[in-house]
């Protein structure tokens, strides 16, 4: 993930700079992106018909529907900027169902860190530069080689719902039944969610469930939600002392604004009831056992803005931040897009601005003190971004933001697992976050040149900073990444460290084998360059 600079605790962005007036902003963003920007809403009387008796729910839909899709179709034509009714919070989540009953999946890679930049020295006056703004990939430096937050169920092919065909389950065949039963009105729900029919979307809940319910569809829905498929690995279980009441784990395939996408995904785990022989959803909880955590759909009332190449939300006390951002990030965007490995960059980046509460709930938080932002891999080929709002500036939130959105095109699908390869992966986030800019310009140069005179072995591999390491400690590491992977540039181009880094942090060759074979050149010699090189900048 990516770390931004460190600011006096308590202090945010918001209270920290001056705000930019809507129409400017919109003015900004449209020349950027030609973005509009998705409208969540929910009112109080679609709360109320949210917990309207399952008798009177047929007699509602109709108009429900039809009041849905005329907002949705004026919100989107329009283009209004996001608005947000202020609900209560979603019921917290129950506990895990048993481990026995739920998928197994590999755990998931952490965030990856990154510093924030400070203004640069050649327009203002120098500022020491305070990187607790690292992107943390999601791999908290402790990962395991193919930690993926989500991966497709089974071993077998999908099915057209997007269930694997894998024979054999576990259970009863009752369980097992009753498990196509719940997988069947999941369906029902899913259609109704990508077709914008509230009203189906929670006929399939007990009405103590539909105003949470209510909350996720318009999260979702302001995302553009456009695929939504459910699968599960083992049966429903029963809960112990309490007859009728079952919990079964699923993992959902999505896709958002992009039709037909390789599907990221989540684990989830549905509680229900039942009525007489037929299931009733009581809840839809985060599953603990998801290696990418808690998603901020799962748990916020979500502002939206949706641009050519970036979503970005936040919650609705942040909503004025999105037009802004959405023009940074469309800017970023295509920065990151050239390290794409393979030339396939993310079909759309997922950016998240998180306010405090935010920020250590969401995809599990615990991030080093330091971080100002993190991509985390959520499957399907995509690592959702998230900043931290306390710690971001105006800055360098354009550095963080191609920093960020580098780290979603160039990681592998599943993260990275040595550590010894952190100033590879972090040098080239950091490469693109300069933008080209001359090297003695970088704003982590003095940071550097500290490092170098104690603290650090002279190894690349062993650069990598820990999550307790001071700001300075934590710069001079992203920068000696950044100047080694600013060497292997100048020296063979930036097509040829593409081609070695996808050879390394792909691939999982060694650098010596990686060196061989795209630069032909012995990795000792080149190691040794790049850390001469690094000392002859800083002097």
């Amino acid at each position: 993930m990516t770390d931004g600079d460190e600011q006096p605790p308590g202090r945010t962005t918001d209270g920290d700079e001056p705000r930019p007036t809507v129409d400017a902003a919109d003015a900004s963003a449209d020349k950027a992106s030609a973005a509009d920007t998705s409208t969540v809403h929910v009112s109080a009387s679609a709360d109320r018909a949210a917990d309207a008796s399952a008798a009177n729910l047929s007699a509602a839909a109709d108009a429900a529907r039809a009041d849905d899709t005329h907002a949705e179709n004026a919100a989107t034509s329009a283009g209004v900027d996001a608005a947000v009714d202020t609900i209560a919070p979603a019921p917290a989540p129950a506990p895990a169902p048993d481990a026995a009953s739920l998928p197994h999946f590999a755990a998931g890679p952490a965030p990856y860190p990154v510093p924030l930049a400070q203004p640069d020295p050649a327009r203002t006056v120098r500022q020491r530069r305070r990187w607790p703004l690292w992107t943390a990939l999601g791999l908290a430096l402790g990962l395991v080689a193919g930690a993926v937050p989500g991966v497709l169920l089974r071993g077998s092919a999908p099915d057209a719902a997007g269930r694997s065909a894998a024979k054999h389950e576990p259970g009863t065949a009752a369980q097992r039944r009753l498990g196509e039963r719940m997988l069947a009105l999941l369906d029902r729900q899913a259609a109704a969610l990508v077709g914008a029919d509230r009203a189906g979307f929670l006929a399939i809940a007990e009405p103590a469930a539909r105003p949470a319910l209510s909350r996720r569809y318009a999260a979702l829905r302001a995302l553009r939600v456009t695929t939504w498929r459910s699968a599960a690995d083992g049966v429903p279980a029963a809960v112990d002392g309490k007859p009728g009441e079952w919990r079964f784990a699923v993992t959902v395939g999505y896709c958002f604004v992009v039709p037909e996408c390789a599907p990221s995904t989540v684990e989830l785990g549905t509680r229900w009831r039942l009525a007489g022989e037929e299931p009733r959803l009581t809840a839809v909880d985060p599953a603990s056992t998801d290696p990418a955590g808690v998603r901020p759909w799962q748990v916020n009332d979500l502002a939206v803005a949706v641009g050519k190449r970036v979503v970005v939300a936040t919650t609705p006390a942040q909503r004025s931040r999105l037009p802004g951002l959405l023009a940074q990030a469309e800017t970023a965007a295509r920065a990151a897009d050239r390290y794409a490995i393979g030339g396939r960059p993310p079909d759309r980046y997922l950016v998240y601005y998180a306010g405090k509460g935010e920020w250590q709930r969401w995809y599990g938080g615990g991030r080093p003190k330091w971080t100002a932002g993190y991509a985390v891999g959520v499957g399907g080929g995509r690592h959702d971004v998230v900043l931290n709002a306390q710690i971001v500036t105006p800055a360098g939130l354009d550095d963080l933001l191609r920093h960020e959105l580098t780290h979603a095109a160039s990681l592998p699908d599943r993260g990275y697992a040595d550590r010894a390869d952190w100033w590879l992966v972090e040098g080239l986030a950091e490469y693109a976050g300069a933008d080209g800019q001359p090297v003695h310009r970088y704003d982590g140069l003095i940071e550097v040149r500290d490092l170098l005179r104690g603290g650090w072995s002279g190894r690349l591999d062993a650069v990598a900073p820990a999550d307790d390491a001071s700001d300075d400690r934590v710069g001079g590491a992203y920068g000696v990444g950044y100047l080694a992977v600013r060497h292997l540039v100048d020296r063979y181009g930036e097509q040829r460290m593409l081609d070695f880094y996808r050879a390394v942090v792909h691939q999982g060759r060694t650098p010596e084998q990686a060196a061989d074979e795209v630069f032909g050149d012995p990795w000792s010699m080149l190691h040794d360059d790049c850390v001469g090189y690094v000392r002859a900048v800083v002097g």
